[in-house]
């Protein structure tokens, strides 16, 4: 790679991370000034207040779901985050899941992109065994998109049904109830292992004094039906009242500072190392047209400690590179597309971020190698898919696909995967994409993902359009056919976008690419809280 062409990826990569900035700092303003007035006038933090507040000085905190339900409910306003904040962090030194109601955004109320973001931070905690703290603020349903959120399998009565799997399997869960908790959503905090409540502000009950009064002809106020006091007082309900939210998460980081210690999965970490090679150039190094080609070596060498690969077959079925590294200490194994073309001994040329049946195979064994290690495995996926063509298929391609696959998805040590660029049809599954049960999944700015690329993918529609309108008697001119055709890869290419996999909670977060190292570092050390208890066993393969 030329001088030039790295500072242009570096000139373009950087206007794509400004864009990202933006974005977020826009969503982290939640519901609106008006919105967070009106919080801060009833004593409340707003929840991103919380979370700091809760979490330790100068920790960090990685957030899931910043950009879920962007771009979506439009016609309702919009749903700034999904309107609830969630991530891992560290609450008087324990890792644990954080989940705060964001009541700026339509008064807390769930969407249907609300709940599957909920959804996604108790299987983070059910996964990894660890401890989820609920602060709790939200009118309940969205009741115009009810029949989108209440009833279906993974929707809003799962949560509870999560919480009970979670107090079985051991998983500490503590809620506060610092706003409204109403209808079904009041069963969240109180089958949490302990429940709090703040005086006056927070309330929980089956039924709001509007919808008593309507029901049974009863004439009572809020506070009395359901607030602290008679909860704490009366009922028994909640198990203590605090005067304002401060004091309510004093008293978490209380519990959380007097916690046992917790059996170790036993993945291996010594002291960390920084890069050799400076990870500021991962700007200038991966182009933001995916077209291009690079050296995916030189991303893991400013991606692992001290920039050290122990390669696994290096010159056999190099498309695919495997081999062990150290990512902020932890011992991983890292499965990454290689994006420049390569030639076999055979002398065959292999396509960059293809996947053909010699790194298929190698891939498949290294997998195999790490589960009998004990090695968390990190996938960096740039792959526009498997090979094609008669060679190929003669070659047994999809047997060897095929065992990767089975290889990858009955992997027992923790996943973690990277989308760096494309990430594209079977190579997307192959490569452990969001179906694969990854423990965290990432990407960069400059990914892409869908069944194929763009290019293809429009021509393809097009021709089945311009068939169906064919069929129907109607003929398009060269222009109208060239004018739906940038209409259809217009909007194809909208799909492809990490915003718009973000906003479906396809990806867990889009993330600056300097911070890969920590978000790995903090999902391995979140897995190393839950042992492996599974014998590793991949079933029948063919060979």
């Amino acid at each position: 790679m030329t001088n030039l062409e790295f500072n242009k990826n570096e000139d373009q990569y950087r206007q794509l991370m400004d864009q990202l900035r933006n974005k977020l700092s826009k969503i982290s303003e939640g519901g609106g000034k008006k919105n967070a007035d009106k919080q801060r006038e009833q004593g409340k933090l707003l929840a991103r207040e919380r979370i700091q507040y809760l979490i330790d000085k100068g920790s960090h905190f990685i957030e899931i779901g910043a950009l879920a339900a962007d771009g979506m409910y439009e016609e309702y306003g919009g749903c700034p985050a999904a309107g609830v904040v969630i991530g891992i962090g560290y609450v008087s030194g324990k890792q644990c899941v954080i989940v705060a109601n964001d009541a700026t955004v339509k008064a807390g109320a769930w969407f249907p992109m609300t709940g599957k973001k909920n959804l996604r931070a108790q299987e983070i905690a059910m996964e990894n065994k660890l401890p989820i703290i609920y602060l709790v603020d939200s009118a309940g349903v969205f009741l115009p998109m009810q029949d989108e959120i209440f009833p279906d399998k993974e929707h809003f009565g799962r949560i509870f049904r999560n919480n009970a799997i979670l107090s079985s399997m051991g998983v500490i869960q503590v809620a506060a109830i610092m706003g409204s908790c109403v209808a079904g959503g009041a069963y969240l905090p109180i089958m949490s292992d302990e429940a709090l409540i703040v005086d006056k502000t927070g309330s929980i009950f089956l039924a709001g004094s509007y919808l008593v009064k309507a029901a049974i002809g009863e004439d009572i106020d809020n506070e009395t039906l359901g607030g602290a006091t008679t909860q704490c007082e009366v009922s028994g309900v909640t198990d203590n009242k605090f005067p304002d939210d401060k004091a309510a998460l004093d008293y978490i980081k209380g519990i959380f500072q007097k916690l046992g210690t917790f059996e170790k999965a036993g993945f291996d970490r010594i002291k960390p190392v920084a890069p050799v090679k400076d990870p500021k150039e991962l700007y200038g190094l991966v182009p933001t047209d995916q077209t291009k080609q690079y050296d995916m070596h030189e991303v893991i060498a400013r991606l692992v400690d001290n920039s050290e690969f122990q390669e696994y077959k290096e010159k056999y079925g190099q498309s695919l590179l495997c081999g062990l590294a150290r990512i902020d200490g932890w011992s991983v194994g890292i499965i990454a597309n290689q994006r420049k073309v390569v030639k076999t001994k055979k002398g065959e040329m292999q396509f960059g971020g293809v996947i053909f049946s010699d790194s298929a195979d190698k891939a498949a064994r290294f997998i195999m190698n790490c589960n009998q290690r004990r090695i968390p495995l990190v996938f960096l996926q740039d792959v526009t898919g498997f090979m094609v063509g008669s060679r190929s298929e003669q070659g047994g391609i999809i047997k060897d696909g095929a065992k990767l696959v089975n290889a990858m998805s009955n992997s027992v040590v923790p996943k973690f995967t990277v989308i760096l660029g494309n990430s594209f049809g079977a190579g997307n599954y192959a490569m452990c994409g969001k179906a694969y049960d990854p423990r965290l999944i990432v990407a960069w700015p400059t990914a892409q993902i869908a069944v194929m690329g763009g290019a293809q993918a429009a021509k393809t529609l097009l021709q089945i359009q311009v068939s169906a309108m064919k069929a129907k008697g109607q003929v398009l001119a060269k222009e109208q056919e060239e004018e739906l055709l940038k209409k259809i890869t217009d909007r194809y290419n909208q799909q492809m976008s990490p915003y718009y996999a973000a906003s479906r909670l396809w990806v867990d977060a889009i993330i600056d690419p300097l911070e890969t190292r920590r978000w790995i570092s903090m999902g391995i050390e979140a897995a190393n809280h839950a042992p492996i208890t599974k014998a590793y066993n991949v079933g029948v393969i063919q060979t």
